[in-house]
């Protein structure tokens, strides 16, 4: 079985997950901008049952009707978002992973709020 492990930039959070990722995907929302002051952001999506946070504690908010991100309370790192249509998935950024090319994006979401400037293949 695989595993993924991973954390925010102090080290106050740890986190693994096991099994395989339901999803690997680029998100271009406004929203996701904001949260990670990124132009893009690109997460790995796992079902509640198949991660657990191994130290620490993910901080989180309700940044939008139907949608609560997790960060790190000491150091401010991105860490995940939950939406209510997907209950039963947390999705975490790839970036906090310890081995995110492990994790390949295979689709986009909010396309149509994708910023001109950025090509991706």
């Amino acid at each position: 079985m695989e595993k993924f492990e991973g954390g925010c930039l102090c080290g106050a959070v740890r986190f693994a997950a096991t099994g395989k990722p339901k999803s690997v995907f680029w998100c271009h929302c406004q929203s996701c901008r904001r949260h990670s002051g990124a132009p893009v952001s690109v997460f790995v999506g796992f079902e509640h049952s198949a991660y657990v946070v191994t130290s620490g504690e993910i901080t989180k908010f309700a940044s939008s009707p139907g949608t609560v991100r997790g960060f790190c309370k000491r150091c401010g790192s991105t860490l995940t978002c939950e939406v209510a249509a997907l209950p039963t998935e947390a999705h975490f950024h790839v970036g906090a992973f310890d081995d995110p090319a492990r994790l390949q994006p295979t689709k986009h979401f909010f396309r149509n709020e994708q910023l001109p400037w950025l090509h991706l293949s």
